[in-house]
């Protein structure tokens, strides 16, 4: 298992490093950059001034010797100097990645225990409204675009009741910054939701028809313990998989849901990059995604083996 695990963790390396190449050569193909800005901003500047500003950043040298010294600083923990904000890319990141984290993971957790009661309620009783009405709700929320879910709920809790505030983090005591919290954490949590509840209801499904299950039922177990000692046990691989999965797609829609609600996260920052030029805190805020995505995947394949140890051979 230690040499399959190490061959996982060489593959999420690489997978990385191609990520890093690719959106650096992406990002130096882009306008706009600082010396086109430089440029732009003094028409006096003649062709030796061009030249002689491109040779101080090191733009003229080839894309291949450009990445490779990025990348020796960027293991050294220089990720460059971030425009936007006047500070190193480090110290931006460190605030907007907690405020994501916090955010992601109140969503994910919340979406976790909605979607498993309700999901093994389902497939207990298929075709009932019980059934229906979970598998209606599942799919109204996956059809529904989150900057769309977003805008109605400000609507709705903000504006018309007033229950609410419309975005930030607010800046009082606890109470009021868990205020701030509620709009994204719902939009998050009923879209992830949406997503959870239906792989749940259909893996439970799957193995309530497995013929174990009809001899379990036949010495008389009650429900309770027919669903968590012998049903969960075969259905949580394959829902862990998608719950991995989904985590990068979590990671997209925090995108949207940070910018509709002004939340000073990972999300919002890469926007702000991106928009503002950026390309040092783009490249850093896309990166570190990425690593979030790959590290969820090796974690979920690590929970396979804990619990059916037969996986031990795939990982």
């Amino acid at each position: 298992m230690s040499r399959r695990l190490l061959a996982r963790l060489l593959q999420s390396l690489i997978v990385l490093l191609l990520v890093a190449f690719a959106g650096y050569a992406l990002i130096g193909l882009m306008p706009g950059d600082p010396l086109d800005l430089m440029i732009g901003a003094d028409p006096r500047l003649t062709s030796a001034d061009v030249a002689r500003l491109k040779a101080l950043y090191g733009l003229d040298r080839p894309l291949l010797e450009r990445f490779a010294h990025w990348l020796l600083a960027a293991l050294s923990g220089d990720l460059g100097h971030s425009r936007l904000f006047a500070r190193p890319v480090v110290e931006v990141l460190g605030p907007r990645l907690l405020n994501t984290l916090l955010l992601m993971g109140t969503s994910f957790v919340l979406a976790l225990l909605l979607a498993f009661p309700l999901g093994i309620a389902a497939a207990l009783r298929p075709g009932s409204p019980r059934d229906l009405a979970t598998n209606t709700l599942a799919l109204a929320f996956l059809s529904v675009p989150s900057f769309w879910l977003a805008l109605v709920l400000i609507v709705l809790f903000a504006v018309v009741l007033g229950w609410l505030p419309p975005g930030g983090t607010g800046s009082g005591d606890l109470a009021e910054r868990l205020r701030h919290m509620v709009l994204p954490v719902l939009t998050l949590t009923l879209g992830t939701f949406g997503v959870f509840v239906r792989f749940v209801r259909g893996a439970v499904s799957e193995v309530l028809r497995e013929p174990f299950v009809a001899a379990a039922r036949a010495k008389g177990l009650s429900t309770r313990r027919l669903v968590l000692h012998h049903v969960l046990p075969v259905a949580l691989p394959p829902v862990l998989s998608v719950i991995a999965l989904h985590f990068g797609a979590l990671l997209s829609g925090a995108v949207v849901v940070e910018t509709v609600f002004a939340w000073p996260g990972m999300g919002r920052l890469l926007y702000d990059a991106v928009l503002g030029n950026d390309f040092n805190l783009a490249l850093a805020a896309l990166l570190l995604g990425t690593a979030l995505t790959l590290l969820a995947n090796l974690l979920a394949d690590l929970l396979h083996v804990r619990l059916d140890p037969r996986l031990g051979e795939g990982l």
